[in-house]
């Protein structure tokens, strides 16, 4: 039974959310951070450079942790040079999974990102073959950023592959854009969400290189509190999104007019604005429903 979870990046924003919930679930929670001791939102605190191997084998032992959350990965790649960007996603998840499996700690999740498929941060339109876009589309990123996403997938693979030890069960999500209520109120009740307002304002191109998915803190916390809890063999990559896109214009429309290419599967939801997304797969592995709908927080 998991008893202790040591969060991996608790000081930044979704971090701090994950320890909270899982803090007031009853978990027993070590923040395992480089940047300044923050030990308002966990029982512990372990200062650690997640790059450094023998740090994060030093910290996780500490921690006496049943279950590991990485979500210790720079947000976005703007700030750093390419090979720093790869080396965040790609080398501390290595470190954390070897660690893991060292010290016996049996589940793992990993902060995957949109950029794995070959969206999000490219500069090149994202290549969608279907929609709802499920696991099993392929994967194109080129940029620093969305192929260490994609080798920290591969990674993950590897030790799931082991006959012997752990961790047994690993997680990688594949995160969206995540919001939190102060976020929300100001993109959705202040912005025109409307296809040509995002062309007026220059965000479109983001907005479909991430297929106008989004998820709110409260699902993100819950269902990575589900994947701790899981006990399946293996690693297995499940995407993230709320159940409705982040544009007013109607999912049928951004389709004809965004994704003319793509094959629209039997199985597309009716609902106006659905989510272009599939999640049926976290649905199956974990029980979990995202439920948080921008239109109804307005």
């Amino acid at each position: 039974m998991t008893e202790t979870v040591a969060v991996t990046g608790g000081n930044g924003r979704v971090g701090r959310a994950v320890l909270e919930h899982l803090s007031a679930e009853g978990y027993r929670t070590v923040n395992l951070s480089r940047g300044k001791r923050d030990e308002s939102h966990s029982d512990a605190y372990l200062t650690t450079d997640l790059l450094d191997a023998g740090e994060v084998y030093g910290s996780v032992a500490k921690s006496d942790a049943d279950a590991v959350v990485h979500l210790g990965m720079l947000p976005t790649p703007e700030a750093t040079p390419g090979y720093r960007t790869f080396e965040s996603n790609a080398m501390s998840t290595y470190h954390v999974l070897e660690a893991a499996g060292e010290l016996g700690v049996e589940t793992v999740t990993l902060a995957s990102s949109f950029s794995a498929i070959g969206g999000g941060f490219e500069p090149d339109p994202i290549t969608v073959d279907y929609l709802p876009v499920d696991e099993s589309h392929r994967l194109t990123p080129s940029t620093p950023y969305g192929m260490g996403k994609q080798t920290l997938e591969t990674v993950a693979d590897g030790f799931a592959r082991r006959d012997e030890g752990a961790p047994r069960t690993i997680t990688s999500l594949r995160f969206p854009w995540v919001v939190d209520d102060a976020i929300a109120r100001e993109t959705f009740a202040e912005a025109d969400r409307t296809l040509s307002g995002m062309r007026e304002s220059g965000s479109l191109h983001g907005q479909r290189n991430t297929l106008f998915t989004y998820a709110h803190t409260s699902d993100v916390v819950d269902l990575v509190r589900r994947t701790v809890e899981a006990s399946f063999d293996g690693h297995e990559r499940v995407w993230v999104s709320a159940p409705d896109t982040s544009a007013e214009t109607p999912s049928e429309e951004l389709v004809a007019e965004l994704f003319d290419d793509a094959t629209v599967r039997d199985d597309f939801p009716e609902d106006d604005h659905a989510a272009l997304v599939d999640t049926s797969k976290a649905a199956t592995l974990f029980d979990w429903e995202p439920t948080w709908r921008w239109r109804e927080h307005r």
